[in-house]
């Protein structure tokens, strides 16, 4: 069963950084595009960054718009864990962030970790 649990949420000052990891379980880590989603109250859940088209898997870093230039989307192989650094963060990039794998068909998502930056 495929399993990914998120970490490092928090409160922070708007400049400040935060980094989330989600450690995944139950798949093959190298073989799947990692991604990072995230949830404000009232909106949509939108992609924030990953590790590869998820629908090409062109093996290129994606970032939204908004996450270009402060967020960076990496991966330990060994630890089989994701990470996003986010840094000079905005009050606007208060919400839950979820992690998320596509495999064979099926999204998994993890639990959840509320940031919220304060201005």
């Amino acid at each position: 069963e495929v399993q990914l649990q998120a970490s490092g949420g928090g409160l922070v000052q708007a400049g400040g950084s935060l980094r989330l990891s989600c450690a995944a379980s139950g798949l093959d880590f190298d073989e799947y595009a990692m991604a990072w989603f995230r949830q404000a109250p009232g909106k949509e859940r939108d992609l924030v960054a990953c590790t590869s088209s998820i629908s090409r898997g062109d093996g290129k870093t994606h970032y939204s718009d908004s996450a270009k230039g402060r967020f960076t989307i990496s991966e330990d192989n060994a630890r089989k864990t994701v990470y996003l650094q986010m840094n000079a963060l905005k009050p606007e990039d208060t919400a839950v962030y979820y992690c998320y794998v596509q495999r064979r068909g099926i999204d998994y998502w993890g639990q959840g970790t509320q940031v919220t930056v304060s201005s």
